[in-house]
This record gives C-alpha cells, sequence and structure tokens, in this order.
C-alpha cells in the first residue's frame, strides 16, 4: 500500500473545559502517553494544506439513480472525480452501502472512453490496479472493508481530468409493519479504535480516515433519485431525512427527487418509506430462468400478534452506549428511547440497565421487577449520562449475557449505540454462541449509524434491527419495538416442497416470524415453475398451514427477475461469512470467494478492478490524497479522538511534542483539581485559530413558553464547543448574544448572532449552520418557542 503524503496537519482536540474537568470524566481521563509513536489508529481531522498545486478535493460529487420494483431495488451509484490541482492524483474515498446490497458490476469513464472492471480476487485486482499506476495508466478499484462499507481508490487522475466512476448493486426492500423502506447511506461514520496503528493489518488503515469537524458541509454535491413501481397503488410515500418532491405517473409509478437545497446532504443517511393500498404486503413468487441455474424467491404474510394474555413473563436487559461519539444528540435520542420502553414495562415485567465506554456499569447486579420506583431510578440513572470516553462494546455484551437469568423468563437484550466500533466481528460471535440465552434488538442511534453492527447484532440473534435518525422517531420505534417484541406471531415454520423441485434454500432453518414481517426464502429449481410449497408453523391462534401454487403465484409476476440470483449469492455469502467470523476455515474462504467470482460480487475476497489501456502519466508520480468525509449530522467533534488526550493523529514531531505537553498539563490539572476550568489546547496550521480555546460562560437565557430555561441550559453546556469555535481569540469579556426561534418538534427553525464582537463573518455563518443542527425538547404546548442567550469569554 503506497505511503500516505504528508499532506495534513494534525488537530489534537481535547474536550471542552466544563466537561474535560468535571467530576465524572476526570476520574475517567486515560493518562497520556509518553510516546507518540505509540499513537492508535484512529481517524483525524482534515486540515487543507497551502501547496496550490494540490487539490485535496477531487471528489465532486456522488449521485444514485434507484429503480424499485416490487420488492427489488436496482441502484445505480455515479461518483464524478476531477483534479483542479497540477499535480496527479491518486484518490481514496471511504463510503457506505446498504448491508443488504448485491455489488455486481463497475465501469470507469475517461472523457469518450469506457472501461468496464471485471471481478477478480482482492489480492489480485489490488495488484493489478497498483500495476498499472506505475504504468502510468488510469485505473480504479472497488475493495469491500466492511459489509457496509467500501473503498474506492482512483489512481493517475490527471490535471484537469473528469473521471466517472458507476458501480451498480441490487437489494431487497422488506416492509415491517407494512411500510416498506429503503435506506441509502451516505457516509461513513468515525470508527472509534483502540488499536496501534504500527501493527494494524493493511484492511483496517481505512479506520484512519480524515473528517471534517461538525456542522461543515460535505465538501462535494449529492443527489438521488427514486423511481417506484410497485405494482399495486403507492400512497403515504415520504422522505423522513431530506427535502424531495414527487411526481406520480400514475397509481402504482412515482418519482421521488431530491430538493436542490439538499445538494450537501451527504452527511446524513436518505430515508424513503412507503405503503401500498390497503397496507398490503405483496406475497407470492419471483422467479428467474438462467441459461444454468433457476432461481426464486418466496415471499408471504404472516398471520396476526398473539394476544396479550398469551405472552408469558419477559425480562429485558436495557445495554445504553455513553461513549464519546454519543455526546449530544445521539445520547439525548437514546434517553428518549429508553425513556419510552422502560416507562411501558408491565408491572409483571423484570429488568436491567447497563451503561458502558471505556469501561460499564450496572444498575443493579441481576434484573429487578418493574415496579414504579425502579423505572423511576433507571430512568433517572440514564438521564445524568453526558457521553465521554472510548467504546467498548464487547465487554459491555459479555457482561450482560453473563447475568443470572430471570427462571421462567424470556429474556431480550435491547442496546442503544450508534455502532462506531471495529469490533463487530467479535460482538457476533459472542451473540451466535448465546442464542439459547437472549433475543437481540439492536437501535442504531444517529444520522449514519454504523448499519452493519445493527443489522448483524439483530441478524445472528434472530431480532429486529431500528434505525432512529431523528428524535421525533423514537417514540414510534419504541412502540414498535413493543410490538415486535412481545411474542412471535409464526413459531415452528417448515417448508414442504411438492411438485417444485427446489434446492439450495436460503435459509436452511426458518426463524421465528415476527409482526407484519414477511417470510423470505431464497433458493434455486429444476425443471418448471410448478407444483406447490406447503408452509407450516403455529401461531397464537393454534396451528397454521398455507398452500401457495407455484405456476399460479409465478403468472401473477413478471415474467424474469435476473437479480435474485445476484441476492441469492448474496445472502449466501453474508452466511457463510457470519460462521467465518466464529471459527476461521479456509473452505470457507474458498467457497466465498468462488461465489463471488461465479457471481461477479463484491465481496470481503473479491474486488473489481478497471484499468485504461493507454499510459497517461509518463512520469510515473502520485500524489496520494484521502477523501475527507463530513461527520454524521448531529455527531459531534468528541466522535473524533473522544475526551480521551489520545494522539492518534499524523503529525510533526514539534507539534506532536508540544500537543503531548499540553495535554499532560491538563490532563494533571483535572487531576489534582476535579471540576477547575481549563482552555482546551488546539494545534494546527491556520493562522486565526493559533490563539487558545476561551474558556466560555452562559451569562443569561430568556425563554418563551413551552420550553423550560432549563431546558436551553441544558443544550447550551453540550453544544459549548460550538459557541467556543467562534469565539476563539476573542479577549476577556466579549459577549455573544443569540436569538432562536424553535419549532414546536424541537428543532431550530431560525438563528440571529444579535451581538458578536470577536466573530469573524465566516466564524458567524459556521455557527448559525452548527445551531441549526440543534436538536431541543418538543414544545410543551406545540407551539414555536423563542429563545435569548447570551454567553461571555472569561479571564483566565
Amino acid at each position: 500500500m503506497k505511503p500516505i503524503p504528508k499532506i495534513f496537519l494534525i488537530i489534537i482536540v481535547s474536550a471542552f473545559a466544563a466537561v474535560l474537568c468535571s467530576p465524572v470524566f476526570a476520574k475517567s481521563l486515560p493518562a497520556p502517553r509518553d510516546e507518540v509513536g505509540d499513537k492508535t489508529l484512529s481517524p483525524f481531522f482534515f486540515v487543507k494544506s497551502e501547496d496550490e498545486a494540490l487539490d485535496q478535493l477531487p471528489l465532486k460529487s456522488t449521485s444514485a439513480r434507484v429503480r424499485i420494483a416490487g420488492v427489488m431495488a436496482d441502484v445505480t451509484v455515479t461518483q464524478s472525480y476531477r483534479n483542479e490541482g497540477k499535480t496527479p492524483l491518486e484518490a481514496i474515498y471511504i463510503f457506505p452501502a446498504s448491508t443488504r446490497a448485491a455489488v455486481y458490476a463497475m465501469k470507469m469513464t475517461i472523457g469518450e472512453r469506457t472501461i468496464e472492471a471485471k471481478i477478480d480476487r482482492r489480492d489480485a485486482a489490488r495488484k493489478i490496479y497498483e500495476t498499472a499506476l506505475q504504468q502510468g495508466k488510469s485505473a480504479s478499484l472497488l475493495e469491500q472493508q466492511r459489509p457496509n462499507v467500501f473503498q474506492m481508490n482512483v489512481g493517475n487522475i490527471m490535471p484537469g481530468d473528469d473521471i466517472r466512476v458507476e458501480l451498480k448493486y441490487t437489494e431487497l426492500v422488506v416492509p415491517t409493519d407494512k411500510v416498506y423502506e429503503f435506506v441509502y447511506p451516505t457516509v461513513v461514520g468515525p470508527r472509534y479504535s483502540n488499536q496501534a496503528a504500527a501493527s494494524a493489518p493493511a484492511s483496517e488503515h481505512w479506520v484512519a480516515n480524515p473528517y471534517l469537524h461538525q456542522g461543515e458541509a460535505a465538501p462535494y454535491r449529492f443527489d438521488i433519485q427514486v423511481e417506484v413501481a410497485a405494482g399495486l397503488p403507492i400512497r403515504d410515500i415520504s422522505c423522513a431525512s431530506h427535502h424531495v418532491k414527487t411526481d406520480y405517473s400514475g397509481p402504482n409509478l412515482v418519482t421521488v427527487h431530491l430538493d436542490p437545497a439538499e445538494k450537501h446532504g451527504a452527511n446524513r443517511d436518505y430515508v424513503l418509506r412507503y405503503r401500498l393500498d390497503g397496507d398490503r404486503i405483496q406475497s407470492g413468487i419471483l422467479l428467474h430462468e438462467g441459461e444454468k441455474e433457476n432461481f426464486f424467491l418466496l415471499m408471504m404474510q404472516p398471520p396476526r400478534r398473539v394476544t396479550t394474555a398469551q405472552i408469558p413473563g419477559r425480562e429485558y436487559i436495557f445495554i445504553v452506549d455513553v461513549s464519546g461519539s454519543m455526546f449530544g444528540y445521539p445520547l439525548e435520542v437514546s434517553k428518549k428511547l429508553l425513556t419510552d420502553l422502560i416507562g411501558g414495562l408491565r408491572s409483571t415485567d423484570r429488568f436491567n440497565v447497563l451503561l458502558f465506554s471505556g469501561g460499564s456499569s450496572l444498575m443493579s447486579e441481576q434484573s429487578v421487577p418493574a415496579t414504579p420506583e425502579n423505572i423511576r431510578q433507571a430512568l433517572l440513572l440514564i438521564d445524568r449520562q453526558r457521553g465521554g470516553g472510548g467504546t467498548e462494546l464487547l465487554p459491555a455484551f459479555s457482561r450482560a449475557l453473563s447475568l443470572k437469568k430471570t427462571a421462567g423468563y424470556s429474556r431480550s437484550i435491547v442496546i442503544a449505540t450508534d455502532g462506531y466500533v471495529t469490533v463487530e466481528e467479535e460482538v457476533f460471535d459472542l451473540i451466535r454462541n448465546n442464542l439459547g440465552n437472549a433475543n437481540v434488538f439492536a437501535f442504531g442511534i444517529g444520522t449514519s449509524v454504523n448499519r452493519h453492527i445493527i443489522e448483524g447484532m439483530a441478524r445472528v440473534g434472530l431480532g429486529e434491527p431500528f434505525v432512529i435518525t431523528r428524535p421525533d422517531e423514537a417514540a414510534a420505534k419504541a412502540e414498535q419495538l413493543r410490538k415486535l417484541i412481545q411474542a412471535p406471531v409464526l413459531t415452528g415454520v417448515h417448508l414442504k416442497f411438492n411438485g417444485f423441485q427446489a434446492y439450495d434454500i436460503e435459509p436452511a432453518q426458518i426463524p421465528d416470524v415476527l409482526s407484519e414481517r414477511p417470510i423470505l426464502v431464497f433458493g434455486k429449481y429444476r425443471g418448471k415453475a410448478q407444483g406447490k410449497i406447503i408452509v407450516t408453523g403455529t401461531s397464537g391462534e393454534g396451528a397454521f398451514r398455507q398452500t401457495i401454487d407455484v405456476a399460479a403465484a409465478a403468472k401473477k409476476t413478471t415474467p424474469d427477475h435476473p437479480s435474485l440470483s445476484y441476492l441469492w449469492a448474496r445472502h449466501r455469502i453474508v452466511l457463510l461469512s457470519d460462521y467465518e467470523k466464529l471459527r476461521s476455515d479456509d473452505k470457507r474462504i474458498d467457497e466465498v470467494t468462488r461465489l463471488g467470482l461465479a457471481y461477479n460480487l463484491l465481496t470481503a475476497y473479491t474486488s473489481f478492478v478497471a484499468v485504461d489501456s493507454e499510459v497517461r502519466n509518463h512520469s510515473g508520480k502520485t500524489t496520494t490524497v484521502t477523501q475527507p468525509l463530513p461527520l454524521p449530522e448531529g455527531v459531534s467533534d468528541y466522535a473524533v479522538g473522544g475526551v480521551s488526550n489520545q494522539a492518534a493523529y499524523q503529525v510533526s514531531a514539534p507539534m506532536a511534542a508540544k500537543a503531548a505537553e499540553d495535554s499532560a498539563i491538563a490532563y494533571k490539572r483535572c487531576k489534582k483539581e476535579p471540576g477547575l476550568p481549563i482552555r482546551t489546547p488546539y494545534a494546527g496550521s491556520d493562522e486565526k485559530r493559533q490563539a487558545e480555546t476561551p474558556v466560555v460562560t452562559l451569562q443569561d437565557v430568556k425563554v418563551s413558553e413551552g420550553l423550560s430555561r432549563q431546558a436551553i441550559e441544558k443544550m447550551v453546556m453540550e453544544k459549548m464547543n460550538d459557541l467556543q469555535q467562534c469565539l476563539a481569540g476573542s479577549t476577556p469579556g466579549t459577549t455573544l448574544t443569540l436569538k432562536l426561534i424553535i419549532k414546536a418538534d424541537g428543532r431550530v427553525k431560525s438563528v440571529e448572532v444579535l451581538k458578536h464582537a470577536g466573530c469573524s463573518a465566516d466564524s458567524r455563518r459556521r455557527l448559525t449552520r452548527n445551531i441549526s443542527q440543534w436538536q431541543f425538547p418538543r414544545s410543551e404546548n406545540g407551539k414555536d418557542v423563542q429563545a435569548t442567550i447570551v454567553v461571555q469569554v472569561n479571564a483566565d
């Protein structure tokens, strides 16, 4: 792997003074390291180089065109790169995709030339790519770093070049509670890692990626267009994440366009939801007759849920992530979620709460009855959390599973996290080894969560994943979980094939069916599409049996679905990969590789590579730049480096020594005098930021009816870093006055900077943009709220 040029400087970010030296955090702060050389594999903040000949932002736009036909989505993603500098570039871009995505094609376009990518073994593809770079040929390489994290390398982008890379994938759009949801992830959140960078394998280097500061817009344009051809009348279509416009071409066909104002909206997942007429779920069989193999997909609507009277005793363990990346908005959403869940427990239920960051703490050594007093104590414990420290998920999960189980009760574990960890495999292993002990229901909290671990935990635990991107979704998601978790609607499910020659069926065993979520069965078949499929099981109302006539059902669908071959292979690959994570086996690796090559799919062991035949860079020299990513909306700077003083970034020796010295002094002062305000050191090349970040205090708050003064003060204290950045370099006594209009749902409607001595125009624009992302509690009277906030710079 080519060494990364030193075009970035290091920024060492400490928590703002009140948080860093509070008694809570002073106890948990790790001691500063004596040597910079033992840095961890961590993301870092992007600082633009002063080299005008170097284009550090070569990715100019990313767009997606999506067509959803029935339950299958075909997606074409186009990334446009342009070199506006004077130096040949190799661009590296880390981006996410759905965990359900089966990536089956890629091509690269340079001017009028289009090069179709080929699938190859991962090592071979990288060798082909690096050889092409050395020969001066333009090339692109697509690798899978996680099932939901991809890396694109585009090499030998010459000055003035426009290069487009297009990739295609397909996935299923499966309804839950009769609502279809299509999610297009836009940005990979920063991953916490305590692994030493020097010893990290090449496959983990992507974790050390540059990020912009909170509130800074994506440096590339974003666009997405979705066409839904459902086959049935569509209703209630909406996008919860972005502003969109919808055009109906008929009751069954609608096109959803992204509003032009969202061109920088690549800092949060795009989420589109819709229902079909009459709340129907499409049932039946989809078929594909290939040259060598035939494929089918069976989807059936399950029966209704059982009654409350039939539900046995239930025990819940709530695991709550209170690490640094959850600081602010994500943790506040978690608090609301847990309030809804715990507050809705039955008196016969038992429960426990486990909080984790770098360590973990339990509410009780064993689960307690859901009495009003115990519920009050739990909610008070959760409400006190502010967020800070690392994200040691694995030990927390181990501790929860080791707790003594209540006899005769069905145990369910509910976890709320953003999933910004790099121990997905170990967590999956732990859950799989304890399937008989607990059901797992995972909540991803944030605008761009690590869906791989959220969905993976639910999948291996035979549970259900949930993702909450906005505070106002918490109550609905909590209610959704309550419905699902009460009891399975169909258990002991078995399939029998009469006259239909099915084989290679996935899943081999069908798990319990939950709520209004359909049964999905992949497989291959020989001969003609005929015969019957009989589904049996036990529901809350007794024995269940349903018979499907294959030939009759097939006539109701479109004649052919070639994407089924990709989806079947992808499903088999996911299962094999899960087992591989449990216990490494060369045969399974070989099988995943074989499937990737046979079905033209991107996997952990196969990659796409495209090479231009023309030698364009005769010097053979290139500069590698890693495209900086925006922080997911609502995620603070604490997600990059946390509140610990880890020098896990690229840094010059003099600056590293000075930063380490400042961190050591800060640490010693905190340990000696907890609660002592200190100034946060800033290390960077921006002359305007050479002054230390000031100590800023809240002077006054005035608020109209609908929200309490305490609610405003709490938000200001949590977001004090935004205000400190604006007032950097200001003299003691400088004040900043803000006027906010807060909508009834808690979102900020408008921001006006009334008094801004010490704040530059750029700083005020940045501050206004950041404040517009703040999320307050809902208004108590359902009306807009006006708040005036005054803060002041303190003297030393």
